[in-house]
């Protein structure tokens, strides 16, 4: 198995603050990640206008806005600390905009239905990874088969639950290998459970070949309060475990490695069963 790629979502949590998203991508840098991800939306052009107009909560939302003179601002700082840049764009114009600067876009669920999006990013020729939150499978199939129809050559799906946060019974990760199977796609895990053990687990049960999470820096961000965003402190370990867990896969061939090599001479003898073997017993020396 190669090593994943970690992404560390930043979403809203960004405070529309340009300092603090540069403290967004040194941390994730910081903690292992290989790429860092930011969303660019306009609320006018998320929600319809019904919705707009009787619910405030949404309006607010403007509040989450990223700043569209951020993107190359962004995307210079991730290129200093060796970091991709990703975003998520929700409509075409945004793809636009983003074109110039992420090194692969990022899909996300709920825009998972919407083709003319999914085509507009395909035809940049950039990769792609798709979250496929409440999602059935011809619904992922058909999004996925729409991104290659359109010219993208790199689709990773994110299997995903849509729940923030999402209880862990509830993460149902073998559905990671009915993707796999059924797209012939590379297959990941978005996550919004916050627990590591889920995380290991689709790695090493069902060979995620992303890791995506939600980050923030001190638990004043926006989304932080609804439970699924982690902080640098509990997911650096997870990284670094998981790359190491990696490591230890090592190869198929069952035979002594060179940390056991001292101790060979000293296993019981075939003859009498004693340590260690007969022809090191007169010559050694404590």
């Amino acid at each position: 198995m190669t090593e994943p790629l970690f992404i560390a979502e930043v979403s809203s949590n960004h405070h529309r603050d340009l300092s603090r998203c540069f403290a967004f991508i040194d941390q994730a840098a910081a903690i292992g990640c290989d790429a860092v991800k930011f969303q660019l939306f306009r609320v006018d052009q998320l929600f319809a206008p019904q919705i707009l107009a009787q619910s405030k909560a949404h309006r607010n939302r403007a509040e989450w806005e990223l700043p569209i003179s951020f993107l190359p601002k962004l995307a210079d700082h991730c290129r200093k600390r060796a970091i991709a840049f990703c975003c998520t764009p929700f409509d075409q114009e945004a793809v636009a905009l983003l074109e110039p600067h992420v090194s692969f876009f990022k899909i996300a669920s709920y825009e998972l239905l919407w083709h003319p999006l999914l085509q507009a990013v395909a035809q940049t020729g950039k990769a792609v990874v798709l979250s496929t939150g409440m999602a059935n499978l011809d619904e992922v199939q058909s999004a996925a088969q729409v991104l290659q129809a359109a010219g993208c050559c790199e689709v990773t799906l994110l299997h995903c639950s849509s729940a923030y946060p999402t209880p862990p019974e509830m993460a149902n990760l073998a559905a990671i290998e009915t993707l796999r199977q059924a797209t012939h796609c590379a297959v990941g895990w978005s996550d919004h459970t916050r627990q590591p053990a889920v995380l290991y687990r689709a790695l090493f049960r069902w060979g995620a070949t992303v890791i995506e999470f939600h980050l923030d820096l001190d638990g004043e961000g926006e989304e932080y309060a609804a439970g699924h965003c982690w902080l640098p402190d509990q997911i650096e370990p997870v990284i670094a475990a998981s790359r190491l867990g990696l490591q230890a896969d090592g190869s198929p061939i069952k035979q002594a490695n060179p940390a056991e090599f001292p101790d060979r001479d000293w296993r019981a003898d075939p003859d009498d069963g004693l340590r260690p073997l007969k022809h090191i017993r007169d010559s050694w020396k404590p």
